[in-house]
């Protein structure tokens, strides 16, 4: 480049006007100028470089690489969401007995422990009752009046029949007879309150001896799992003196947040998930939805039904309850199309017959072997369902070259 002389003339001159000390100051602020004006020089003559760069997240596909690619449309299908809450597996409440004395009385035997397998009726244990003692003499003097006084009916039937006694006096006695067979019907339900069987009443009937001793028995056939009383323990009826469940079935039940409540519904499939049974998924369908809100959990209980005929589950047990929605169309891509990149989920759209764009999308969790597309895709644009991951190879060798 050339400098005008003029310019240095002009310097020239300025410089030879000024004093000494003023040159001084202003032959380095001269020289800067000077610098900047060749630097500009320079780069307005320099050859402009090339700006354009091939684009990092779209490869090539040529040859075996292309063999390997699999195109199709990013379409929509049936996905269900599922919601995870924490439970346990619990007592059917429909095949559960609490099971107590009928009668006050001190405990003299007891025929059964926990874990023991009991059949209905079964005598779980046995109580000294003096009450149940009170209620049989009741029972025998309201029989033998009711006796005496049929017997005295009867017999003023006869003198009635014969003008010995008159009308009323008939009907005095048979109105007795009425009263006492009442007392005597009140007298035997008594004994069947306090859980005497029928047969019993009859051989009290018949052999007119009484006994103190009232069996506890059970109401239904299953395990005993929990026992709450002792030898010598006085009782009454309030008491509940044994538990006994039958464990063919059982109940999962879990408390679902007051937020998700919509999201379930009876007939809903469920799987339950016990960490104690290796997480084996036991499948079983909502049988139960609570009508109301838990105000201090705002949670709504749930239940369902599994079949425990070889006794692996035990109530208490935890479990996870894993809720299916109704299916819903959302659009999908399959695992094999995700590459993961930067911590970061993206798939490979095809441009055109060999070229395909890494595009980045939001993907929410996995259902069926796909997995939903939040963001970043459209229904009907072509991707890459197989060979991603080779794709994806070539592209960063692309990139590094």
């Amino acid at each position: 480049m050339q400098i005008p002389t003029d310019i240095f003339t002009n310097i020239a001159m300025t410089t030879t006007a000024m004093t000494r000390s003023a040159r001084f100051l202003l032959k380095p602020v001269l020289l800067m100028l000077m610098l900047v004006a060749l630097s500009a020089c320079n780069k307005k003559n320099a050859p402009e470089e090339d700006e354009t760069k091939p684009d990092p997240m779209v490869v090539n596909a040529t040859g075996p690489l292309l063999a390997q690619v699999k195109v199709a449309e990013a379409s929509t299908a049936p996905v269900s969401d599922v919601l995870r809450v924490a439970g346990r597996i619990d007592f059917d409440e429909q095949r559960l007995a609490r099971i107590g004395s009928s009668v006050n009385g001190r405990v003299t035997d007891l025929n059964v422990q926990l874990g023991q397998h009991v059949n209905k009726g079964e005598v779980l244990a046995k109580l000294h009752s003096s009450e149940l003692s009170t209620a049989q003499l009741t029972y025998l003097k309201a029989r033998a009046q009711m006796e005496l006084a049929r017997r005295g009916a009867e017999r003023a039937q006869s003198l009635y029949a014969t003008d010995v006694i008159s009308s009323a006096e008939l009907q005095r006695r048979t109105s007795e007879f009425e009263v006492a067979s009442a007392e005597t019907r009140a007298a035997r339900d008594q004994l069947r309150v306090l859980g005497l069987p029928q047969g019993s009443i009859d051989e009290l009937s018949k052999s007119g001896a009484i006994d103190s001793i009232a069996p506890v028995v059970s109401t239904i056939k299953g395990v005993v799992v929990d026992r709450k009383v002792a030898v010598g323990q006085v009782v009454q009826p309030a008491d509940n003196l044994f538990v006994v469940a039958d464990l063919s079935r059982l109940w999962a039940v879990a408390q679902v947040p007051e937020q998700q409540v919509s999201q379930v519904q009876e007939g809903q499939s469920v799987r339950i998930e016990v960490p104690a049974l290796n997480n084996e998924h036991l499948l079983g369908k909502l049988i139960y939805v609570g009508q109301t809100i838990n105000p201090d959990t705002r949670t709504v209980l749930v239940r369902t039904e599994l079949d425990n005929h070889d006794g692996r589950l035990k109530p208490a047990m935890l479990a996870s309850m894993l809720i299916q929605s109704a299916p819903v169309e959302q659009l999908v891509v399959p695992l094999s199309a995700i590459v993961r990149e930067d911590d970061s989920d993206h798939v490979f759209i095809a441009l055109d017959d060999h070229q395909f764009r890494l595009t980045r999308v939001k993907l929410g969790p996995e259902s069926n072997g796909h997995r939903v597309v939040l963001e970043g895709l459209k229904v009907g644009e072509k991707i890459v369902i197989e060979g991603s991951f080779h794709l994806n190879n070539e592209r960063n060798r692309q990139d590094a070259e």
